[in-house]
């Protein structure tokens, strides 16, 4: 096994024991493309999506958000040309009979299972179709979305009209999206159930190149924030023969994972294709009015497109550390504390000391309350807590002991440096919060 995938498997390992991730319908079996977040997996993904939210919606004047039903309209996938041309190349071996995307082999010519043959190349719609109603016919068939931007487009009238928004604004949207993916791998990476982050930025035509440029950057920048290691990112300018029908420009931001460099982010132009194309569907005007110019004109779409999942992977890779003292590996995920999903554990030194499991509670109740994502710990001693809180990411252990009771100081301890510090109790909560910035 090379060290990449040693990593890709400790990784793997670590989030099956500590709770981050576990393999879907597991018990019985699983279902391949499918993973369930435990509770730690949970407070990452929400750590995540709050810091997406609150940098590109709730600080900004020029964000609006939606929550779109995940069933649409079929006429919706009709009219972006998903239910005729949303398909990846499928072949089956003609041995084991099972189905492979050809573009995904090293060798095109025989089965990486059974060595055997294959069949003819065919597409594969990768949409997931089910029936509403009671009646199963063609007019009763809906879509799972395979993406959430359309959602957004189908509610740009909407918004406009209740809320005249200034061009240039954007809708941002957290949501489900299904594929149908004819070989899901590489862990969470390529999945058949996924969340994206999605904005749709409509913008004057003539001003969409200073707009691609300025959220190139933002999407840099919070990457960065997030703690992705930035010298595994990388920018590829994708080519035409390679862009969706729907992009004059796409920029994608790729990432060094434990199994190669694979697409994290990606931003599009998206010009005007979807509000045209609903408009001479629908039959619905969604063109925009400048009330300063009086010109109405259908805006031009910047999409900075982020997939939930790959954000956790790409942050699980880059956080992963280890590091030992006589022979001893310590293994550690070295999350920003803002991200952490714990931010602090809180420990009695000696778990049979009432005195001290009561002092204990009481900090761990005020850091609770005041931070939520804090964990009471007194299974095992102390090392082995340490160890425990390292691997599952906490930044800080706080351990009560009888100096406590008199002095009402707690020893601190830095995950990272390992080094250890006394802070009064009464100070703690400042301190805590000196550390989320």
């Amino acid at each position: 096994m090379d060290e990449k995938s040693d990593l890709m498997e400790k990784i793997i390992s670590l989030c099956k024991r500590r709770g981050f991730i576990y393999p879907g319908s597991e018990i019985y079996g699983g279902l391949a493309g499918t993973y369930d977040y435990g509770p730690l997996g949970v407070a990452l993904k929400n750590n995540i999506k709050n810091s997406w939210w609150k940098k590109f919606v709730d600080n900004r004047e020029d964000m609006y958000g939606i929550d779109a039903a995940i069933l649409m309209n079929a006429k919706v996938w009709q009219t972006t040309g998903h239910v005729d041309n949303f398909s990846d190349p499928m072949v089956d071996c003609k041995e084991c009979k099972k189905r492979f995307r050809p573009d995904q082999l090293d060798n095109k010519k025989s089965c990486p299972e059974c060595g055997g043959a294959f069949g003819i190349q065919r597409n594969f719609n990768m949409m997931f179709a089910t029936q509403i109603g009671a009646v199963e016919d063609s007019s009763a068939t809906v879509y799972l979305r395979p993406e959430t931007a359309q959602g957004m487009f189908v509610n740009f009238k909407n918004v406009v009209d209740s809320l005249h928004p200034k061009l240039p604004f954007g809708l941002a949207q957290i949501g489900k999206a299904f594929r149908n993916e004819i070989t899901p791998r590489d862990f969470i990476f390529r999945m058949r159930e996924f969340e994206q982050m999605e904005i749709e930025y409509f913008v004057n035509q003539n001003d969409w190149q200073k707009y691609f440029d300025y959220w190139k950057d933002e999407i840099l920048e919070w990457m960065d924030s997030l703690g992705i290691d930035m010298n595994s990112v990388h920018e590829l300018e994708v080519e035409e023969a390679d862009r969706a029908h729907y992009s004059s420009r796409t920029v994608d931001f790729e990432f060094d994972f434990p199994f190669g460099r694979k697409e994290l982010y990606g931003l599009a132009y998206r010009t005007d294709f979807d509000l045209q194309s609903h408009t001479g569907a629908s039959l619905n005007d969604l063109s925009y009015l400048d009330e300063t110019t009086g010109e109405r004109f259908v805006p031009h779409v910047i999409e900075p497109s982020f997939g939930l999942e790959r954000s956790v992977l790409a942050l699980l890779a880059s956080a992963y550390k280890e590091d030992g003292v006589d022979g001893e590996i310590r293994q550690y995920l070295a999350f920003k504390p803002a991200i952490a999903p714990v931010i602090c554990a809180v420990s009695p030194l000696l778990k049979n000391k009432p005195e001290l499991q009561s002092r204990a509670r009481e900090v761990y109740g005020m850091l609770k309350q005041e931070f939520g994502r804090v964990m009471y710990d007194d299974n095992g001693n102390i090392g082995k807590r340490y160890r425990r809180q390292d691997e599952i990411g906490t930044p800080f252990c706080i351990v009560v002991d009888f100096d406590s009771l008199e002095n009402q100081t707690v020893t601190v301890r830095d995950r990272d440096t390992q080094k250890q510090e006394l802070i009064k109790i009464d100070e703690l909560v400042n301190y805590l919060k000196s550390k989320l910035v």
